[in-house]
This record gives C-alpha cells, structure tokens and sequence, in this order.
C-alpha cells in the first residue's frame, strides 16, 4: 500500500518506551549516531544538518531547534547510567520513532513498527492468520470491543460474540496498548490458539474462550434478499477485496431479481480509499466522488466515468459509520442518488497517507481534509441523514434478523413507496 489513501477511523495511539520524548529527540539521527561508534547508549549524537520544513511564506525553519542531539544523547546517557533493569533497546528506540510522531497531537497519525505494518497491510488486503473479528478502540480509554464476528471463523465457533468488551489477551490486558499492537498478539501461527477473556453484556463474571487462529479471508460483504426484491447489502469495511465482493453480491441479487437496495454501512470504519471510490463509479454519474486539500492548497479530484447504474437505494449509517463510509453516504447524499436513513455519521474528514520506510517500517500522517463532490467538509461533524431514526431491534433472536431492525424496516418502507 505504498503512499495509498487510509480513511480509517481508529487512530493508532503511540505506545511503548518513550512516548512524548521523541518531539525533542530526532530519533532516526540518534540510532544512527550510536551505531556508528558501535555502542547503543552512553554517546552524544553527530552533529548533522537540521530537519527543515517550508512555511507558508515560502521561507524554511528548522523542525528540531539547536540542542536536541545534544539532549537526546544526555537522555540516552541517563538511561544507560541510571534506569534499574536491562534495557529493551529495541523497544526504547522503536518508542523514540513512535514519540515522534505522537509530538504532532494527532491521534491518526501514527508510526508502525515492521511487525505493526505488516499487520495493518494483511487488514487492507483481507486475508490474515487470526479469529475472524472486528475489533475496535476506544481512543481515549484504550478499550478494545468486538465490533463484529464474521460468521463460519473460528471467533463464531468458539462463542466470541458482537459487542464482548477484550478484558485480557493471554496474560495482556486489553487497554494496556494500542490496538494495532494488541492485534499482533490475538493473531498468530496457523493452528495455534489464544486465551481470551471477555466482559459481556448479562453476564456476572468474565467469559474465557480459547479460540484457534487459522487462515481467514475477511467477508467484508453480506446480502440477502429482502421482501419486494428489496437486496439488503452489508458491507463491514473497505479492503481492497471490497469492491469485487460488492460486485458478486450485487450480480447475485440482480440474478434473483432484485429491483431496489439498501447499502448498510452502520458500525463500517472505514478502508481504502480506492476501493470506496471504486465502489461509487458503479452507482453514479460523471463527477467528481470526492476531492482532497493539502496544507498548500494542492487539490485532488476523484471521479467517476459516465456509466451509471440506475437502481433505488436507501444507505443505512449511525455514528459508527466512519471515513470512506462517509464518503460514500456524502457522495450518494449529494447526487440525490438515495435516501440515507438512521443517525449523524461519526465525522472523520481527513486522509491519512501510509508512507513505508527502508526497515520494513512505516508512518501513517495525515496529509489532507476531504470534502464530499458539494464541496462539504464534515470532520467533526459527520453527515446527517435523510430520515433520523435511532436504532431499534423489535425481536428476540439471537441470529440477527433484518425484518426485526427498525431502521431496514423504516428502508423498505421508502422503496416501497412509502415515506
């Protein structure tokens, strides 16, 4: 995914060894001063010119002022001579590199260690050694929730459940680190299992699964015909294997009639640019879907070709419906291609770019704001649907049932021809 668009929601928060240090520490200077004269700490780093950037004006400042070598050899120097157990070297300097970034305040960008990268890239393709679940963060507690358990994973057989709060991992508790990292110790070799200890809904104490990590391909799409030759499709996220997904289960409906749809993108974070941009093409007509600006005013245009499908459809969001879902309600809102149903979108208006380095590394930073093709600007915001109608779940079956969901009921309505 080099330099490729990421409209996710969850921010990666900087964890490990050395978070808020890294602002005044130039990390990747530092390493490379104490590998070259063979030790890692107790060495002051080589003088080098300084990181500059471009400010409005034209004119350049320094990044790091004087004296930030100088201290970050002194730090280093401190540790070294004082910190009472063995140093984790790795993870002090992986820390610097992830402070670093954390300096910016913003809570989606973020630095990925080899092993982090590697993980986030397997979650954009879809295809992954793991449970089968959707995990979310909470991004100021840390708190870790089953957003979704994909049905036939090994999470669905063990009685993983949607909405089970992550108490521990094996013997790591689940708020104690961001999410990415978590990821990597829920993942794992293929036939292996992990201990999970979970906080549920009804129950008094804590519920322990031991669930087996195999091979799973992510079904980020799910459809069903609905009464009227009403399709109701379900998409979780936008990975790259999204888009031709959405296609089969499109034909698939069309096969069996279908003359209307309902896109249900409640509790959707987010995803790959390219593929929700894909995705839209099919729908719309000529135009602009959505369109980026840069801090120097360099704007971005993706469109959509002139052929068009031309079907009903009602799009189903709440406050869960995040980034490239957003683009797609926006985009659907303002071409008055269909109605959208259920409550206010999280409101995540800007675009992170995923920028490998040489180490297997990479840095996520945000790069831009997006606007839906009206010119709207909704971060912080989110965007407002046609009908409001907060949730409701009218039956008591434990395998969800469309025909008891208020909001789908409330879509065929409007595609029946009512509202």
């Amino acid at each position: 995914m080099d330099n490729e668009e990421y409209f996710g929601p969850q921010g990666k928060n900087a964890s490990g060894f050395g978070k808020g240090v890294a602002v005044g520490a130039l990390s990747m200077l530092l390493v490379a001063s104490l590998a070259a004269v063979g030790i890692w700490l107790g060495v002051r780093a080589r003088s080098q010119k300084p990181v500059v950037s471009k400010k409005e004006d034209g004119s350049k400042e320094a990044i790091l002022q004087e004296g930030v070598e100088k201290k970050a050899g002194e730090i280093a120097d401190l540790i070294d001579q004082y910190y009472y157990e063995q140093i984790d070297k790795a993870a002090l300097v992986e820390g610097m590199y992830a402070g670093m970034v954390d300096g910016l305040g913003d809570p989606y960008s973020a630095y990925y260690t080899a092993e982090e990268y590697k993980s986030f890239n397997e979650s954009t393709t879809g295809v992954y050694y793991g449970i089968g679940a959707v995990l979310t963060q909470n991004i100021n507690t840390k708190v870790v929730t089953i957003l979704h358990v994909y049905p036939g994973t090994p999470a669905e057989e063990a009685g993983v459940k949607d909405g089970d709060v992550i108490v521990k991992v094996g013997d790591i508790e689940g708020d104690s680190m961001e999410l990415s990292e978590l990821v990597t110790h829920i993942k794992g070799e293929e036939g292996t299992t992990v201990h999970l200890e979970l906080l549920r809904s009804g129950e008094k104490g804590h519920v322990e699964l031991d669930v087996e990590r195999r091979q799973i391909e992510v079904p980020t799409v799910q459809q069903q015909m609905l009464e009227g030759n009403v399709g109701l499709v379900q998409i979780s996220e936008f990975s790259e294997s999204t888009p031709e997904q959405f296609s089969e289960a499109m034909e698939e409906l069309k096969g069996q009639g279908m003359e209307s749809v309902i896109i249900d993108l409640r509790d959707n974070p987010g995803g790959v640019l390219k593929s929700v941009c894909t995705m839209l093409d099919a729908f719309l007509p000529e135009g602009i879907l959505v369109y980026t600006e840069d801090k120097y005013g360099n704007r971005s245009d993706y469109k959509s070709d002139a052929k068009c499908m031309d079907i009903p459809m009602a799009v189903l969001i709440n406050g869960n419906s995040a980034s490239a879902s957003e683009i797609f309600a926006g985009a659907i809102k303002d071409y008055n291609y269909g109605t959208l149903i259920g409550t206010t979108s999280f409101g995540k208006g800007i675009v992170q770019t995923i920028i490998p380095m040489t180490d297997g590394s990479a840095v996520k930073v945000t790069m831009a704001k997006y606007f839906t093709p009206n010119g709207n600007y909704i971060h912080d915001v989110g965007i407002a649907p046609d009908i409001e109608l907060e949730y409701e779940y009218q039956g008591e079956d434990e395998i969800y049932n469309p025909m008891h969901d208020n909001q789908v009921l409330k879509a065929l309505e409007v595609l029946m021809g009512g509202e």
